[in-house]
């Protein structure tokens, strides 16, 4: 009798923790979404991604996808207001020690064409708005920008090309060390190759952007289509926002 009673409430109890569990892990993830959707870049790249897809969809001609790439653009720029101080910050900021002095000029130039572009950029918003009036002077600054964009996206790509080749040198010397069964190198070793991939993944999409800005500029019309822009674009804003998500929490030891 005793036994009929106690497996019913069992049950009951292990159920209850189930849910317990599942809405647990829900909170969590709604957490990390919540984490993710408060960064003003992670929103930027999500319209980015709707912006170069409608442009891949519209491919140049009048309709919906193309409104909705022009009007993502537009508010696009709102998010880059005053952005181009985080690179002049980084700029001026200090290089690691150790650094060679071909990646450190490449490192510079980089942060200078960005911050160029972003402020130069601010003028097509103005002009967009109708606060700057001079249309012929607003497709100059947005051309001059452009070109900006282009020369940091190569430069970062020579810089990820260059890190990837001092990081994969420093792998090979400890993979010899890890094999001996020093757990702390093994644990470095690990954390390096990490570091490639991620590497990896940023030179891939600096790739990417260098073709996008080459398709914006129309310096190769026939290669370098609008679809070809746009389908390069949302690949690159899909790393981009796979770049910007949130680590999970590590699982609690005890």
């Amino acid at each position: 009798m005793l036994s009929s009673v106690c497996v019913p409430r069992l049950f009951c109890l292990l159920q209850l923790g189930l849910e317990m569990s599942s809405l647990e892990v829900a909170r969590a993830e709604l957490a990390l979404a919540v984490l993710y959707l408060n960064k003003a870049e992670a929103r930027d790249k999500i319209c980015r991604a709707i912006q170069y897809g409608s442009k891949f969809l519209s491919n140049g001609e009048p309709g919906t996808a193309q409104n909705v790439d022009k009007t993502t653009s537009l508010a696009r720029k709102v998010f880059r207001l005053f952005k181009f101080i985080n690179d002049l910050h980084a700029l001026l900021s200090p290089v690691p020690e150790g650094t060679p002095f071909p990646l450190i000029v490449l490192g510079k130039s980089k942060n200078a064409l960005v911050s160029s572009f972003l402020f130069f950029d601010q003028f097509v918003w103005l002009h967009r708005t109708g606060i700057y009036q001079s249309k012929e002077n607003a497709e100059i600054l947005g051309r001059i920008s452009l070109f900006c964009w282009l020369g940091s996206t190569i430069c970062t790509s020579l810089v990820e090309l260059g890190e990837i080749g001092r990081l994969s040198a420093s792998m090979k010397k400890l993979k010899k060390n890890a094999k001996e069964g020093n757990e702390f190198k093994k644990e470095v070793y690990r954390a390096k190759r990490q570091k490639s991939r991620e590497m990896t993944v940023a030179l891939m999409k600096a790739c990417l952007d260098t073709v996008v800005a080459i398709g914006l500029l129309q310096l190769a019309p026939e290669t370098v289509t609008t679809r070809v822009t746009g389908g390069f674009g949302f690949v690159s804003s899909l790393i981009s926002c796979y770049q910007l998500l949130p680590s999970p929490p590590k699982p609690k030891t005890t």
